[in-house]
Order: structure tokens, then C-alpha cells, then sequence
């Protein structure tokens, strides 16, 4: 082999364009992926200090009731730890500055800083909303520093840490550095190995790099995966030193290669370092621990591998063959173990961490025992929870619970009711609170709810809110703009309506169409020979199909002015010797002028059908429309024959007082279609106020 060739072969990555083109997309099962784990140190006692700008050199401690729940860095140095009690730390830390956490106090509306706090347990509820507030304005500056989505991708693991896939941002920077990995790869074939990177000598800056494998040296020339852990170092260091310089908070971060790895790297030196897990130091860093520091070991899980395998040190287990794990923990769980001690971690970044549920609980001693206090305790659990909620974007619709729990300890019994929380309204403290009450009186009235020793209120079921939704009021027209449409409806209006309307006084009504008429109700845009007959109406009328004409008020509800009214005197105003003709014309004697004619109509009939009553001449379409007509023709002749008979009969004494079947049914037919006649006929008006309808079936 030459020289030259052995040159090239020595120049080749270990890497592929296909592995470069996974770091882009933040894949899990890319070799070159970067994930980074910021941890804010002692964060409590940060959050107090810089509250109270206390100098980072003296020693302070957050107080709760009689213990420690976090201790700054130089206070450590005096033996302090969460494990002793607040007169031991006097004691070991004569200087010790100890704040005690703000509480709710029963009965108020929020949380506050009490400086006798810690001797009024009873009383008081433990606040974490100042931690909580600024946890939320870290995050907001990290976000603020790192680019923006889709290639930003933060996961908040806690109160006071999270994790960064920094993936997509160094493969850009990579672009931008190393220009022989911006173009195609050779033979445009992604499996073609990377060049090996120009760099020889890599800058760590004052990181903490963990010691490589017993098979590696720092001589070796670093390839693309070393590179790239020193770009996400750079990413870190930039997003800490804006948390530092803006928000006066110290944070430790962990760079390696997954999830895993970055938690156990920020933990490794602290505070206010960071450490570089490479991946040719994993099993260097990760053989002197013990396995029950891995996230998801260190509980019942490793208290069950140490037992089967007698050990809980990573570099004795790695000895153990997948095998003897699956067969003594199971295939699952045999081989994740197996694959995690050897550094293995595929678990993805995730921009959003789905919270299931929230709880807010006090345990009570003593006992509180009446009703008042319950309530002022749930007002603050609701308090406490919704601060929460806001959190979690409650109020943009983002997110929102769907049932509401209330846990209630009386004894050694608890007791549970829930609620669903209404869906279509806006969430806030006053509606949480009345659900809660609620839930509490179902606990008083159906149990023996006192002395009650412990209450607890939480909310789940939570969903993605609906967005995008429009409001009634963006379909309304407003102000100006609405007087301006109405004043172009009337105008509209004014010029369309027929000459009859435009003379009507009265008041008009929409006459509902039954009876007889309902058979001449025309779809819209169908027209025949026939509609002249029945009233066609015009297309700009708001009124019934029927063409009504204008009519007066009345004072009675048997009295009717204007010749439209059908019974007239008691006679019917179109006698029976009347021509069909003439009796359309009475009809509609005052009705709107008939539209003329569409061409349709006057176009020749290319197949005729005659009909044999009326000798009319039309297309066979239509032949069944007509047919109906003649129908509904027939049915107005037998309605106008029984107001006939009501009308002569009316004028005659009764002739016995006993009256036969068929007589009452006719009589009942013709009260009936008197009526009809009155509601529906031309010149007729609904009852008015005063007035009575005429009674049917006497």
C-alpha cells in the first residue's frame, strides 16, 4: 500500500453522512446526538439569597416547621445536611442565616413570608410559589438564549433542572465550521464514511472531562463525536453564563451523549462546573458507580438486582451476560438493565412534559373539627392549585383539567368524592372553589366528617384545550359599521317591496300556511300556468306563499271589515253558479300583480301532454304537478261547500234539540273549516289581545 492510500484510509471517520444527517433530525439512535442536563444548585436557598442578596460566601439553610429542606454550598462545609434538625445546625453553624419557606396562613387569600411561621404548624401551609415563580424565569432565559423551535427542544425535568437535545443546533454550527460537510456525500451515497475532522488539539476551557477508557488516549486524533460534544459544551457554558449574569443563579450541567449520562455528568462536580462525558470515557465514568445512582434503579428495581446479583457496582455487573439477566429478571427488563449499565440510553428530549394530575393537602394537628375551617383551608389549596394551573397555560386554553378530587380523613377512614369541572366556561379561582364546596358538603352530609385529621384537593383527567375558536361577537356587527348595513337593508327593502306594502299601515304578520293552502306552497324558482291562480308570490315578500292584502284592525273577533272576507253577511261572496274563473279572481283580488311569465313557458313543447279536465297543454314533467293541482282544486271546492252550509244554517233556528250523529260531525266540519276560513282566508288576522278564537266541537 502507498503512502498516499495509507493517508486517506488514516483520514476516514468512523462516522457517515447518514449519521450527520441523523444528528439534523435529533434522532436517539444517532452516535453523534448531544444531550445536555442543566442543574441549578441548592436552588431553595439561591432563591432566598438573592430575595435577600445574602453574599454567596455565607451559609444559609430553608427552613420547614423543625427541619432543613435546602442548604447552600458553604454551609455544607460547617457538616449541615437535611438530615438534622434546626437547634443541631445552630449548633454546627453558629453564623447559619435560616429563612423559614412562605406559608399560607388559614384564612388568607395568598402566600406570604411569616416570621413565626415555624411555630404555627397548625395553622400554616408550606408555599413553594416563590421557587416556582423563578423557575419559571430560568427557563424563560434559557429559551431566550438557545434558537428558536423547531430546532429548540427543552425538557423541564423539575423545579430546578432540565434537559437540552442540543442535536439540530450543532449539526448547524457544524455546517457553518467544517464546509466539507455541507455538500452531498460521494456517489451521493449516505453510507460514504465523514472526513476526519482538520482539528488535531480540542479546547475543553475549564470543563471537567472524564478520564477516556483504558483503551483510549489522548493522542488518538478526535473524530466528529468528540467534535461535537465540544460544540455543546460551548452551548452550555453561554446558557449558563446568562442564567449567572441576568438572574445571579449558579448552575452545574452534564454534556454527553443521552439522557442518562447528562443527568449522572451534572452531578459529578458541582456547583458551578461542568462535566464532559466523551464517548470513548463512558465506561471509564460510569465503572465507579454504583448502579443504584442510575435514574429508574434506585428503587424496588435495584433493590432487586442487588439481590439476585450480589453487587452494586456497575464495573462487577458489566461481567454478568445478557442471558443470566433475562433469565432472572425477565426479557424487558434483563436486557434494558443490561444495555444501561453500558451506557445505553435512547429515551428522548421532550419539549413538553404531560402532567397528569395536581394535589394540594394539609394534614391537621390537632384535628380541626368545624366546617369554617375546612372551607378556609380548601380556598387555599384552590389558590395553590390554580397558581399552578397558570403554570401550565390554564389560561391561553393550552391545557386544563377535566375532574376535580376531594380526599377526606376522618379517623383512620378516608373518604373520596368527585366532580367533573365544567368544560364551557373560563377556569379561575372562584369556580374551583365552588366545586370544591361542593364536594365538601357531600362529605358533611351523608358521614360523620369531624374532627377530620387530614384534607386533600387535587385535579386531573387534564387535555389539550381547543384553540382557534371564534366567539359569538365575531360574527355581530358593531357600531357604526351595523347602522350603515341596517340603513342599506331598509333602502333595499324599500326599493323592491310591492306597491300594496308600501301603502300597508297595520302591522303584518307571517300567517302560518295549513290547512288547504299548504297544497300551493311553489318550490322556489318553479312557476307553471297555475301560479296566477293561487297567488304566486313575489321573491322579495317576507310573507306566507299566499298573497295577502293589507287589512284593518278589528274589535271583535266577529266582525270583518273589507270585501276579501270570505263569508260576507252570512253568504259566501262566490255562489256555486260561479265560473272557476271568476271564483280565482275573487280570490285574489287585491293580491300582489302576477310576475310575468318566464320564457321557459313560451318556449314550443317538443312532447305535449293534454289535459283531459282542463284541456291545458303542457310538458310531461309537469304532468304529475298538475295533476296535484287539480287534487288541491278539488278539496277548495268541498271547504267553500261547507261554509256554504254553516252560512245558511246559521240563519235557521235549530229544528230539534236532539241531534243526530251525522248531523254533530257536520256541524264539527263545518266549525272547523269556518275556522280555517277566518285564520286563513284573505282580509283575516290572527286574534289579538281581547279578542277569542272561535270554540270548536260545541
Amino acid at each position: 500500500m502507498s503512502p498516499a492510500a495509507g493517508n486517506t484510509q488514516r483520514r476516514k471517520s468512523r462516522f457517515t453522512y447518514k449519521h450527520l444527517a441523523q444528528l439534523s433530525l435529533s434522532s436517539t439512535s444517532c452516535p453523534l446526538r448531544v444531550i445536555a442536563h442543566i442543574d441549578l444548585d441548592a436552588f431553595y436557598a439561591q432563591c432566598e439569597m438573592v430575595r435577600l442578596n445574602v453574599p454567596e460566601d455565607k451559609p444559609l439553610a430553608v427552613q420547614q416547621w423543625q427541619g432543613l429542606i435546602a442548604i447552600n454550598y458553604p454551609a455544607r462545609k460547617s457538616g449541615l445536611n437535611r438530615h438534622i434538625t434546626t437547634t443541631e445546625a445552630r449548633k454546627l453553624c453558629p453564623e447559619l442565616i435560616m429563612q423559614h419557606v412562605a406559608t399560607w396562613k388559614e384564612g388568607d387569600a395568598t402566600w406570604a413570608y411569616h416570621e413565626d411561621a415555624f411555630k404555627q404548624m397548625a395553622t400554616h401551609k408550606v408555599s413553594l410559589d416563590p421557587y416556582r415563580l423563578e423557575s419559571r424565569r430560568i427557563l424563560a432565559l434559557m429559551k431566550e438564549v438557545l434558537p428558536e423551535p423547531p430546532m429548540q427542544r427543552v425538557e423541564k425535568a423539575g423545579i430546578d433542572e432540565v434537559f437540552l437535545d442540543l442535536s439540530a443546533q450543532i449539526h448547524s454550527i457544524l455546517l457553518e465550521r467544517y464546509s466539507e460537510l455541507s455538500g452531498p456525500p460521494p456517489y451521493d451515497d449516505p453510507s460514504e464514511d465523514l472526513p476526519r475532522p482538520p482539528t488535531t488539539a480540542l479546547d475543553w476551557n475549564t470543563d471537567a472531562l472524564v478520564d477516556l477508557d483504558s483503551t483510549e488516549t489522548e493522542d488518538d486524533d478526535p473524530d466528529w463525536d468528540d467534535i461535537v460534544m465540544l460544540i455543546g459544551s460551548e452551548v452550555v457554558r453561554s446558557v449558563r453564563a446568562a442564567v449567572r449574569s441576568r438572574l445571579k443563579y449558579t448552575c452545574s450541567a452534564g454534556v454527553a451523549h443521552n439522557k442518562m449520562l447528562a443527568k449522572l455528568g451534572s452531578a459529578h462536580r458541582k456547583p458551578n462546573q461542568q462535566t464532559i462525558v466523551r464517548n470513548r470515557a463512558i465506561q471509564q465514568f460510569l465503572g465507579d458507580f454504583k448502579f443504584t445512582k442510575i435514574r429508574n434503579l434506585g428503587g424496588k428495581l435495584g433493590d432487586q438486582v442487588v439481590e439476585l446479583f450480589g453487587t452494586d457496582s456497575v464495573r462487577e455487573l458489566l461481567s454478568t451476560s445478557i442471558e443470566q439477566m433475562k433469565n432472572k429478571l425477565g426479557n424487558d427488563t434483563g436486557s434494558w438493565v443490561y444495555h444501561v449499565i453500558r451506557g445505553e440510553d435512547f429515551s428522548e428530549v421532550n419539549s413538553r412534559t404531560q402532567i397528569k394530575s395536581m394535589l394540594s393537602a394539609k394534614s391537621f394537628r390537632p384535628s380541626i373539627n368545624t366546617p369554617e375551617q375546612a372551607v378556609r383551608w380548601l380556598r387555599i389549596f384552590v389558590a395553590d392549585i390554580f397558581s399552578r394551573l397558570v403554570e401550565e397555560g390554564v389560561l391561553e386554553n393550552k391545557r386544563r383539567p377535566k375532574t376535580m378530587n376531594l380526599h377526606h380523613r376522618q379517623g383512620g377512614q378516608m373518604r373520596s368524592r368527585q366532580a367533573p369541572i365544567p368544560q364551557g366556561r373560563r377556569m379561575d379561582e372562584d369556580m374551583l372553589f365552588d366545586l370544591a364546596q361542593s364536594l365538601l358538603g357531600q362529605v358533611v352530609v351523608e358521614n360523620k366528617a369531624w374532627p377530620c385529621a387530614c384534607l386533600q384537593l387535587s385535579v386531573g383527567g387534564f387535555e389539550d384545550g381547543v384553540t382557534n375558536n371564534r366567539g359569538i361577537g365575531s360574527f355581530l356587527v358593531k357600531g357604526e359599521e351595523a347602522k350603515a348595513l341596517k340603513s342599506t337593508t331598509r333602502d333595499n327593502s324599500a326599493d323592491h317591496a310591492p306597491g300594496a306594502k308600501a301603502a300597508q299601515v297595520g302591522k303584518r304578520r307571517k300567517l302560518d300556511t295549513i290547512g288547504i293552502q299548504k297544497f300551493f306552497v311553489k318550490k322556489e324558482g318553479s312557476r307553471d300556468e297555475h301560479d296566477g291562480d293561487f297567488g304566486a308570490h313575489d321573491d322579495s315578500s317576507d310573507d306566507a306563499s299566499i298573497s295577502v292584502p293589507p287589512k284593518e284592525d278589528t274589535t271583535n273577533s266577529t266582525e270583518f271589515s273589507g270585501h276579501q272576507s270570505p263569508i260576507i253577511g252570512g253568504h259566501i261572496s262566490n255562489p256555486e253558479g260561479q265560473s272557476s274563473d271568476t271564483m280565482r279572481t275573487d280570490i285574489h283580488e287585491n293580491s300582489s300583480p302576477r310576475r310575468p311569465l318566464t320564457p321557459r313557458l313560451h318556449q314550443p313543447l317538443m312532447t305535449a301532454y293534454t289535459c283531459d279536465r282542463c284541456k291545458r297543454t303542457m310538458q310531461p314533467a309537469e304532468k304529475e304537478e298538475h295533476q296535484d293541482w287539480h287534487f288541491a282544486r278539488d278539496l277548495q271546492t268541498q271547504e267553500r261547500d261547507s261554509l256554504t252550509t254553516v252560512a245558511i244554517s246559521s240563519q235557521k233556528p235549530p229544528a230539534s234539540t236532539h241531534t243526530t250523529v251525522e248531523s254533530k260531525a257536520n256541524s264539527f266540519a263545518a266549525r272547523k273549516s269556518s275556522a280555517n276560513a277566518l285564520n286563513h282566508g284573505t282580509g283575516s288576522k290572527k286574534v289579538e289581545k281581547g279578542q277569542s278564537k272561535l270554540a270548536f266541537g260545541r
